[in-house]
């Protein structure tokens, strides 16, 4: 049509879109006691918090950051089930901001593993990313590095751990969701039986 900057404008924006929805394959480690990262990006938080919106008790805590050139498929994190979804409308500050997982946007995932651990993975909408996908449901049995949703144009996930986690990662690390360990649960300790 004789627009050749304003086709060259709308390649770059089509080339983009299509690599922000990519969807590789990833090739998930066999640990049984690993967690996976929910998400790729850079990790930004790894302590021991309370936050009691998800857990009564201490928890530890990983933040991910996802920049707009990021793979943005969510992944679980560990094989259980699902026990709640929670979307709580909220703000749209800079995901990497101190108080973005207070007030921005988001959708919390809590889960107990088989071992009947309890995680929460939580979905934090941020100044560019606005529309946060979750596919997930109470009662839906989800296995380790399946996906689960995405949000839509860069943010952040964070992840909420029992207290005895082993991190395996610390800050400033880049993760792939599915593929990385970013953490370690030990196994609970048995009950011994009655009479032994």
């Amino acid at each position: 049509l004789g627009y050749p900057l304003v086709t060259l404008f709308l390649l770059a924006l089509t080339t983009f879109i299509m690599m922000f929805f990519r969807d590789p394959e990833r090739l998930t480690p066999e640990d049984p006691n690993g967690i996976v990262s929910p998400a790729d990006g850079k990790i930004i938080v790894a302590e021991l918090v309370r936050d009691k919106r998800f857990h009564a008790d201490e928890v530890f805590k990983l933040s991910i950051f996802m920049n707009v050139f990021n793979v943005h498929v969510n992944r679980v994190p560990a094989s259980g089930t699902i026990d709640r979804v929670q979307h709580v409308p909220g703000a749209f500050l800079a995901a990497d901001n101190q108080k973005a997982h207070l007030k921005n946007e988001y959708c919390a995932v809590r889960m107990t593993t088989g071992e009947g651990r309890k995680i929460t993975v939580v979905q934090i909408a941020g100044l560019i990313a606005r529309r946060i996908v979750c596919r997930l449901e109470p009662g839906d049995r989800v296995a380790r590095a399946e996906r689960f949703g995405l949000i839509r144009f860069g943010s952040r996930v964070d992840l909420y751990l029992p207290a005895d986690a082993i991190p395996a990662v610390k800050p400033g690390q880049r993760v792939r969701a599915g593929e990385s360990i970013l953490a370690h649960l030990p196994d609970l300790p048995t009950t011994p039986e009655a009479g032994s």
